[in-house]
């Protein structure tokens, strides 16, 4: 069947059929999608058994709740964020800090805390690496944020994420901060370690037939907003990891991966109330005015809440 006769049958089905009232939005992309995955089929000669794989697999990672690693794991979030890229440039927007991935596992609901706040319960105190934190939310004149909101999540040591992982305290590595008066925000936690998908899910089912890694970087997750400004939705990485720049999700962007500095001096380890040398890291946030010629900024999908 050519691609044309398919597209006359594929609207057919969805547009001819329709019997009441229609959101044209919605059936564009139906028509769009049906007919796509019809001529895949045609082309690639799938066979029916290979189809109803494809959507037992489907089923299954929507079962396990990986469906939205998934989408980062295929470079689907990564086109999303390119694609956000070049509209902003189309609108004029042009520098501050580049934006990247939100993944699957941010929780609405964090404590609040105005200018600092320690992320980590303290429970893995013994095998952690402390972590301080700190910098400027600006906007792109440069000038300070007064009252930004900055929304910070990362995993523990485990490489896993509270709420998710049930044996965590309530929000442990979850916090909101907002900057103080000079738009400062400092944050205490541990160094977080990169992590993969889980070994016996779907995800990492498919990459391993696609001669793919699961692996990510250690990271830290960041939402940026300020009133006028776009929201950021953006991610650190830590320099040193072995999957800096080989990140299964597709996450890491020059501008991203501050240094960290490995502070020893006894007077500095005092200071921090510490008894043993800690990690630091300075990074500044950059936003962008939120003007009417630029796509919304802020993304609508399903999160956790706690």
């Amino acid at each position: 069947m050519t691609h044309n006769e398919i597209d006359t049958l594929a609207k057919t089905w969805i547009i001819d059929t329709a019997t009441g009232p229609v959101n044209p939005r919605v059936q564009q992309i139906v028509l769009r999608l049906v007919s796509d995955l019809c001529k895949s089929i045609e082309d690639l000669d799938i066979q029916p058994s290979e189809f109803w794989k494809g959507l037992e697999y489907l089923s299954e990672a929507g079962g396990r709740n990986e469906l939205g690693l998934l989408a980062p794991g295929l470079g689907l979030e990564r086109f999303l964020d390119i694609r956000a890229d070049e509209a902003e440039a189309r609108a004029g927007l042009a520098g501050g800090t580049p934006r990247t991935i939100e993944g699957p596992l941010y929780v609405a609901g964090a404590p609040v805390s105005q200018g600092y706040a320690r992320l980590d319960d303290g429970s893995e105190s013994a095998g952690a690496e402390v972590l301080f934190m700190q910098g400027t939310v600006r906007d792109q004149r440069g000038r300070p944020l007064p009252g930004a909101q900055v929304e910070v999540w990362h995993c523990n040591l485990l490489g896993n994420y509270s709420f998710f992982d049930k044996s965590q305290s309530h929000f442990n590595l979850r916090r909101t901060i907002i900057a103080d008066a000079e738009g400062r925000y400092q944050l205490r936690s541990i160094l977080p370690v990169g992590y993969s998908c889980p070994p016996d899910g779907t995800t990492q089912r498919l990459l391993d037939q696609l001669g793919r890694h699961g692996h990510r970087p250690a990271h830290i997750h960041f939402f940026i907003s300020a009133a006028g400004q776009r929201k950021l939705t953006t991610q650190i990485n830590i320099d040193g990891d072995a999957y800096l720049w080989d990140d299964f999700a597709f996450a890491s962007r020059e501008g991203l991966v501050p240094a960290v500095r490995r502070v020893t001096s006894e007077q500095a380890i005092a200071a921090r109330g510490l008894q043993a040398p800690f990690a630091e890291i300075d990074f500044d946030f950059s936003l962008h005015a939120d003007i009417p010629t630029a796509p919304a900024s802020v993304v609508e999908r399903s999160r956790a809440g706690a």
